[in-house]
């Protein structure tokens, strides 16, 4: 598969069918998040993977996805590292060229996931719960697994609406 038709062909998936994603699957998608690029090649990411069905009730406890977090085979807490830190704002672009590429490593590898975002409002307790520094800081909860089969589509605003401006 091109970039280009993996950017175009890949959706968030919510419902996964139980079946294991493998330890060489995580390590890919791990690799191509570590791959990302990022000011001074700092590399602000970290990473904590979660397969305990204990600690995934417990993430899924932070979240009204909570169905999605269960469901999921494997999750993985991205994470922005302060003590690497030498621009906020750059920094957190990263993390997202992070995710991103994360995101399309699954999506090659016939995988399915979710980028969890609401879990955001209660990151301190999940950042307890995985027992992080104090330094780090979580980006995202992925859910990950095999997606169950059904039609996901999406739709984009046009280029039209987008561009403010074209300067020839």
């Amino acid at each position: 598969m091109s970039v280009l038709e993996a950017i175009r062909t890949r959706r968030s998936v919510r419902e996964f069918t139980g079946q294991e994603v493998s330890d060489e699957q995580i390590e890919q998608i791990l690799e191509a998040g570590r791959w990302a690029p990022s000011g001074l090649n700092n590399q602000p990411w970290r990473f904590v993977v979660i397969r305990n069905a204990s600690l995934k009730e417990q993430v899924a406890d932070c979240t009204s996805y909570r169905r999605t977090i269960k469901e999921a085979n494997v999750l993985i807490g991205v994470f922005l590292d302060a003590d690497t830190m030498y621009d906020r704002t750059k920094d957190v672009q990263a993390i997202g060229a992070c995710i991103q590429n994360m995101l399309l490593a699954i999506h090659d590898l016939g995988l399915g996931a979710c980028w969890m975002g609401e879990i955001l409002n209660r990151r301190s307790e999940v950042e307890k719960l995985l027992g992080v520094p104090e330094t780090y800081e979580l980006m995202v909860v992925l859910a990950i697994g095999h997606p169950k089969p059904r039609e996901r589509s999406s739709s984009r605003k046009s280029l039209d609406e987008l561009i403010r401006a074209r300067f020839d």
